[in-house]
């Protein structure tokens, strides 16, 4: 079967802009990000060890991602560099570090630490996910054995 001239050329223009469409989505695509809080380093130095008060700390570094519970005053900047490697693959960790600011007992910068993959193994940060009970491999059998149990 022949198609006229003009319903051909325009078969074609319509498929050359579902294509370009199509493939808009991954022009300008930088597959790596940052996540979290990103060490600046003119920031960093105005911070003084034994002269840097805690709101001074607070006003220069920002809300710090975390704050230690137990043993001591520290907080924690925590950042990390993500890779994208294709449009619709998950996202790898490339780098993270932690930014660690430990206050002494009179509320002024004891010492600074920047923690990277190097000083220790990956770890999340902010899992999402909680366990519950009866993920366990026995949950199915605890529940047929006390179903037929009568006393």
């Amino acid at each position: 079967m022949q198609f006229p001239p003009k319903v051909h050329r325009c078969a074609t223009l319509g498929l050359a802009v579902c294509a370009a469409l199509a493939l808009s989505g991954c022009l300008g695509y930088d597959g790596d990000f940052d996540r979290g809080y990103q060490v600046d380093e003119d920031t960093l130095s105005q911070v003084k060890v034994g002269a840097t008060t805690k709101p001074e700390a607070l006003a220069l570094l920002g809300t710090p991602s975390t704050t230690s519970t137990v043993g001591g005053d520290a907080w924690y900047y925590i950042g990390q560099k993500m890779k994208h490697t294709l449009q619709f693959m998950p996202v790898q960790m490339a780098d993270q570090h932690v930014l660690a600011v430990y206050f002494d007992k009179d509320g002024k910068v004891d010492r600074i630490a920047n923690y990277g993959m190097q000083d220790g193994k990956v770890f999340d940060f902010v899992s999402r996910t909680t366990p519950t009970g009866g993920q366990e491999p026995d949950f199915l059998r605890n529940m047929m054995g006390g179903l037929f149990r009568f006393t």
